[in-house]
């Protein structure tokens, strides 16, 4: 028996034109969902602000402490004690995904955890995130953290808009540390043109997340996928409803009337098989699932 994405009952999707706010597609947006590792876009953000007013700087270093270690995969590795900086500890959140260095820089930020999640629903009402609750930088399950599609969109168009000398940090396809080379996990940066980030994330509670961000003729858009089952079908329907999107922009501007809907197939459905393997891996993709 075979399982509609559409009928998945975690799934939730947002498309919006970077430029004007409009929102070309639509569906259960305004549902609360799990984050999982998209929270390290508002956890970036926060650090971003920093390095903009001059608090931080790149060549600082981050300590690692006993709690930041302890954190579940995905993560770096290190001991306590270690340090990396922050340009490296930035490169690992938006390649590697790591829960032990999102919790060093939040605690080399606002000295805890639990301060630092504070600002970051602080910042998160601020920007009109006005459904997200965080409790942590990392996006490791915790049923108290909670945002919707639109809401991450909204995230994901204010750190493109408020830091564009730091978005290209999300552009990297990989990140190099202690010899080790760490794949970016938005395989989209690889395979459709046009896309420049921005941020993954998987928990079996969140199900695969991803918030994409494309540009083509000088026009960006912004996709949102939360709730589904598996790394192909969230990174198939991102790449549809970017493609659907821009074809409804070119086909504006040559005088028709179209919807992204009226593009947009109901996405492949899926073998119920894959559904019921799913295991925990922290708050990235699980390397082993394609």
């Amino acid at each position: 028996m075979a399982t509609s994405l559409f009928a998945q009952s975690r799934y939730a999707a947002i498309l919006l034109d970077a430029s004007t706010g409009e929102v070309l597609y639509a569906r259960q947006p305004d549902a609360e969902r799990f984050p999982a590792s998209i929270t390290k876009v508002m956890t970036l953000y926060l650090v971003f602000e920093r390095l903009a007013a001059g608090q931080i700087r790149l060549d600082d270093p981050v300590t690692i402490s006993i709690k930041a270690a302890a954190q579940r995969p995905s993560k770096l590795g290190l001991k306590p004690g270690q340090t990396l900086s922050v340009d490296e500890a930035i490169r690992a959140l938006a390649t590697k995904s790591a829960n032990d260095v999102a919790v060093a820089l939040a605690e080399h930020i606002s000295g805890s955890e639990q301060e630092f999640a504070r600002l970051m629903t602080h910042r998160a009402q601020a920007l009109g995130m006005t459904r997200s609750r965080f409790v942590n930088p990392s996006g490791l399950p915790d049923s108290r953290q909670v945002t919707t599609a639109r809401d991450l969109a909204t995230l994901s168009l204010a750190l493109i808009r408020d830091f564009p000398q730091y978005y290209g940090y999300f552009q990297q396809q990989q990140f190099v540390f202690q010899g080790r080379t760490l794949p970016n996990h938005n395989h989209l940066l690889r395979s459709m043109p046009g896309v420049d980030g921005i941020k993954t994330g998987f928990t079996n509670a969140a199900g695969f997340t991803l918030a994409a961000s494309a540009v083509r003729h000088n026009r960006r858009l912004v996709a949102v996928v939360l709730g589904s089952p598996t790394r192909l079908s969230r990174d198939a329907n991102v790449e549809a409803l970017l493609a659907s999107g821009f074809q409804v922009l070119a086909a504006r501007n040559a005088g028709q009337r179209v919807q992204v809907a009226d593009l947009l197939a109901e996405p492949t459905d899926l073998n119920d098989s894959l559904l019921s393997s799913l295991v925990e891996q922290g708050s990235a993709d699980p390397a082993r699932r394609r």
